[in-house]
């Protein structure tokens, strides 16, 4: 399950408003949502994940179907900083990048997926990305279970979370 999926509607706004908001801070995604769902389905029920449009900054009307499986992953930077949703994860992991990869990552995914310029890319990470990243992602490191440095290309600690998982099932 994706964090991200869980951005709070904001279709009541204006665009403009919507293209100044926050999206780097924890208020702004509906944590609570997902973690009824985490609960749904560790319960065996079926749910509907919300799909986010991010260009418009709204939720569509579609969904995903989600189906109860032994493991849940979930996934998003600011997982570990949700007590309540830590809660609910038996195995927590942080994977660690370097600040300009993270910042090539997102002027990349902004630009050709979401259809924004250098300069707004830019002013967003000044603004609310690199602040909320120091502010709540960093400091919830400490709460992981297994820190992966260097990314996804480390392949010793990806093969430890293979082998951890597997020993789960």
């Amino acid at each position: 399950m994706d964090h991200d999926s869980y951005y709070r509607d904001l279709s009541h706004l204006p665009l403009e408003e919507r293209q100044q908001q926050n999206f780097d801070h924890p208020d702004s995604l509906e944590t609570e949502l997902m973690i009824r769902h985490v609960n749904a389905l560790k319960q065996g029920y079926q749910v509907e994940m919300p799909i986010y449009d991010f260009v418009a900054h709204t939720r569509t009307q579609k969904t995903i179907k989600v189906s109860p499986k032994r493991i849940i992953l979930l996934d998003g930077i600011l997982i570990l900083n949700e007590p309540n949703l830590r809660e609910h994860m038996d195995i927590k992991l942080f994977v660690d990048t370097d600040d300009d990869v993270r910042l090539l990552r997102r002027l990349r995914r902004d630009i050709m997926e979401r259809g924004r310029n250098l300069q707004s890319v830019l002013d967003q990470y000044e603004r609310f990305v690199r602040p909320m990243h120091l502010k709540f992602v960093e400091p919830s490191k400490r709460y992981a279970d297994i820190i992966i440095p260097h990314g996804g290309e480390n392949k010793v600690a990806l093969d430890m979370v293979v082998a951890t998982i597997q020993g789960a099932l």
